[in-house]
């Protein structure tokens, strides 16, 4: 496992905590955000839903981030968060910032993605009640997929959107250099947008880049992926370092 030479790109402060995450177990990584969290500024809408936050039977939060901003809100226009409410994370990590504030919150055991939510019963149970409505915590333009299948079972869901994602700035040729200057043979994206970011960065060097083991977090973007060229596409099943820690002991690093 420790001839794995990776390319961290999650936000700054997650690849800090993941790289750390992995120096534990001996692996060398490099760090190079290809997303950023920009907060949104607060809206008359956005008000009008944190303060209405009572009429929800359940709040699904889809990322760190939107944890993160989503509780300053509560701070801001509540004493107390609604009492009996059921909190739903994608991912255990966001689950944890959920839980430390108190809030009694469900993820799934296996898999950090939308799917995976969906087949908790916690998530069936809190949805029977006479018209259920959920609100989804989340970056601007997130998947669909969750609130279409729950518009599908008669729920009625709103968003509440907190940031946007962006890609940082960096010189031409950044990704390629240090993919050939540190010896990397492997690249971490925990998203979709991470992947099309890598792509955008790679620019002409992708056809070279899409040989390196590429580690994604779900099905979707393991085909995704696929589509785009990547030669070698492990599904960690998962964004945590957990997953991906797993994935790296199951397939072991190309030879030099």
């Amino acid at each position: 496992m420790t001839g794995w030479r990776l390319l961290l790109t999650r936000p700054a402060e997650e690849c800090e905590a993941l790289a750390a995450s992995l120096a534990e177990q001996r692996i060398h990584s490099s760090s190079l955000p290809l997303l950023a969290i920009e907060p949104l500024k607060e809206t008359p809408e956005q008000r009008g839903i944190i303060l209405e936050l009572d009429r929800y039977c359940a709040v699904v939060v889809v990322s760190k981030p939107a944890a993160r901003l989503g509780l300053d809100l509560i701070d801001r226009y509540w004493p107390q968060p609604p009492v009996g409410q059921h909190w739903f994370s994608v991912g255990a990590a966001t689950g944890a910032l959920l839980e430390d504030y108190g809030l009694p919150v469900y993820w799934p055991a296996v898999g950090d993605d939308s799917e995976a939510l969906l087949a908790l019963p916690e998530l069936t149970e809190a949805l029977a009640v006479p018209e259920p409505r959920v609100l989804i915590m989340r970056g601007e333009g997130g998947r669909e997929f969750l609130a279409e299948r729950l518009r599908g079972q008669g729920v009625a869901v709103d968003y509440l959107e907190l940031y946007r994602r962006c890609l940082p700035e960096y010189p031409k040729g950044t990704l390629a250099r240090r993919v050939e200057a540190e010896g990397l043979n492997g690249l971490v994206v925990s998203s979709g947008q991470g992947l099309e970011n890598l792509q955008r960065m790679a620019g002409d060097t992708w056809p070279d880049l899409a040989r390196l083991t590429l580690f994604v977090p779900s099905p979707r973007v393991a085909e995704q992926a696929a589509l785009a060229g990547a030669k070698n596409v492990v599904d960690c099943r998962g964004a945590s370092a957990t997953a991906l820690l797993a994935a790296l002991r199951q397939y072991p690093a190309p030879a030099l």
